[in-house]
Order: structure tokens, then sequence, then C-alpha cells
């Protein structure tokens, strides 16, 4: 759900910005700067309220303060109004802080609007790119010890000839393989709303940056709350993770020259589920014509692209033109000498 975080700066009162570069917290006022455990102490003895907002157009919800008296929605861009609180099974476990500030993702996006030729202009006009929002996407981070087995007959098949003859021996091995495999943090996107593809387009995200949830990593960014439970997701990531254990035991049997699988058994111990907040920048475009949303989304980590983006019919039509009508008349010129 999506949310505006502000924090106060103790020296001045002014708003407080993570600071991506220098992983701190800065005061645009009296620019002071504050390392995280600076705050902690802070977020603690604070008494305000995290509170839900719901956006009345598309019905997704920000999460704020209780010191914000609006807030906008990053999907469409409308007024909220109060609906709630944010607190205990939504707290995150973790946050991967953003590593890219705004200006380099308007680089980025730039960069790849360079090799996109029929997109509308006013998806990367100056007042839309404005528009790109760093956000906290939540995921359920999903992890386990996998204990594998596999039973195998394998051959090794040898041909030569002699004389006028042709001979074949073939060898039969008994192939045993097993072994266990620690399971980290495997990711899914925990938000209904969330375009699927885009949310888990971006990834992977290096999870070993992964850092206690505190509620200042959110401070100048927007972030959503989940709201999908981890049963949704059980089934699918087990056979996810037994089809590539499954795959890894058998893999491992090389050199022979056929290999038939008698038995297998993948068991997953140990299993956890953990909530995580993961960094994304990402631009919304409303295409009125097709009464559509279209999203592009950047890891707000790594730099990973991921897009989902309108087409221009006139710069279609306009290519068909150039080419079509040309080799058209070609057709006919050729037609009439002939």
């Amino acid at each position: 759900m999506s949310a505006a975080i502000s924090y106060k700066c103790p020296n001045c009162g002014g708003p407080l910005k993570f600071n991506p570069q220098k992983q701190k917290y800065a005061c645009e006022y009296c620019l002071s700067e504050f390392a995280e455990n600076a705050l902690l102490n802070e977020e603690k003895e604070s008494k305000g309220e995290t509170l839900l907002y719901n956006c009345p157009s598309c019905g997704a919800e920000i999460v704020t303060d209780d010191t914000t008296a609006a807030s906008f929605c990053y999907y469409c861009h409308n007024p909220v109004i109060l609906s709630g609180k944010l607190s205990g099974e939504f707290h995150p476990d973790y946050v991967i802080p953003f590593s890219l500030d705004k200006k380099e993702a308007v680089g980025i996006f730039r960069d790849w609007m360079k090799k996109k030729r029929y997109v509308p202009k006013a998806f990367y006009s100056e007042e839309q790119i404005e528009k790109i929002t760093g956000v906290y996407f939540p995921y359920l981070l999903y992890s386990c010890l996998t204990k594998g087995s596999l039973e195998a007959s394998a051959d090794r098949v040898r041909v030569w000839v002699s004389g006028d003859r042709r001979y074949t021996e073939t060898q039969t091995y008994e192939v045993l393989r097993s072994g266990d495999m620690s399971v980290r943090y495997v990711p899914r996107n925990a938000l209904k709303k969330a375009n699927r593809k885009l949310a888990e387009g971006v990834l992977p995200f290096e999870t070993d940056k992964l850092k206690p949830f505190t509620m200042g990593y959110l401070s100048g960014f927007v972030a959503e709350r989940r709201d999908m439970e981890e049963q949704e997701f059980t089934d699918e990531v087990k056979m996810e993770i037994r089809n590539f254990a499954e795959d890894t035991l058998r893999n491992s049997i090389t050199s022979y020259d056929s290999v038939r699988v008698r038995n297998q058994d993948i068991q997953l111990e140990d299993e956890s589920w953990e909530y995580a907040l993961l960094p994304v920048w990402t631009l919304t475009y409303r295409d009125e014509a097709r009464d559509r949303i279209y999203y592009f989304t950047i890891n707000g980590q790594t730099g990973k692209v991921c897009g989902e983006l309108p087409v221009d019919k006139g710069k279609l039509m306009l290519l068909f033109a150039k080419v079509f009508v040309p080799v058209c008349l070609l057709l006919l010129l050729a037609g009439y000498f002939v």
C-alpha cells in the first residue's frame, strides 16, 4: 500500500530524506546528515501514528505518518483520504535501501527510451519524467533447506568395427546422487494491484544487502504494504525449488550416453517466510484513448529495467506510409513496364 513517510530533522525540524549514495539521512534545510543508528532512538521515542489513506480513484492505499494531511497515489496521482493504520503483521522484517537516486533513475530511463521509436511523446515528456517515483514494493521471501537424493541407471556405449562386423558394447552403472542445498530468499510480489510481470521483471535483488527494517529508510520515498499471504505462493514456490533440485541432481550425472532415473526424493525442511520492502523506481502513464495504465520500472538497487509501453499509432502509420507506399508504387511501375 502506497506511502510517503516523513521524518523530521532533530536539529531544525525540517524533513529528512534518505540519500542512496551516502546511505544517510539528510536535511535539505540545515544540511545536517544522520546515520541510521542516530535515528533509531528517535523512531522508538516517536509517538506519531502511521496511517493508511485510500485512493478514491483506483483503490490503492498510501501509508503516511499522522502529520500528513494529504498525499498522492503514485498509480494515478490523485488525492487520498484516511482509511486505517499500518502495524502488527504488516511490519516488514527487512528492507533493501535505494542505491540509485532520482537523477540516476531518470538517466537510465532516458537511455532506455532512445531505443524505443514508437512510444508517444507524452510518455517521455519532461512533465511525465518528473513523475518518476521511488517505491518500496512488498515481497515475501521464502527460505528452506533442501535435501535431495536420486537413483538412476546410466549407460556407456562403445561401438567399433572389426573386419566386416560392427560391435556394440553397453556398460550399465548404478548411479546415486544426494546433497543438501540451502535456499535463501526466493521472492514473490505480495501486492495484488502490482503488475506481476513488472514487479518480478526487475528481479533479482542482491539479498545479501538486506537490512533489518526501520521506517527511516522510507523517508522521501513511497512504500507499498503487502496484501497477499504466504499461502498464496507456497505450492508454486515449493514446486519451483523441487524442480530446480531435481534438475541439479540430474545434471550432475555426466559422461554417460543415457540415464534412466528410477527414483528421486526431494525434502524441504526449516521452511520460513519473511517480509521485505525492496526498492523500485516506477513511472506510470495513463493512455486515455485505451483507458489503460502503462508502467516502467527500474530496480532501485541494480538498475535493471522492465517496461510495458504504449504504442503511438500515428508513428506506426507514418512508418507504414514510408515503407509500404513506395514498395507498392515500385511494384505497380514494374508491372506497368512488364
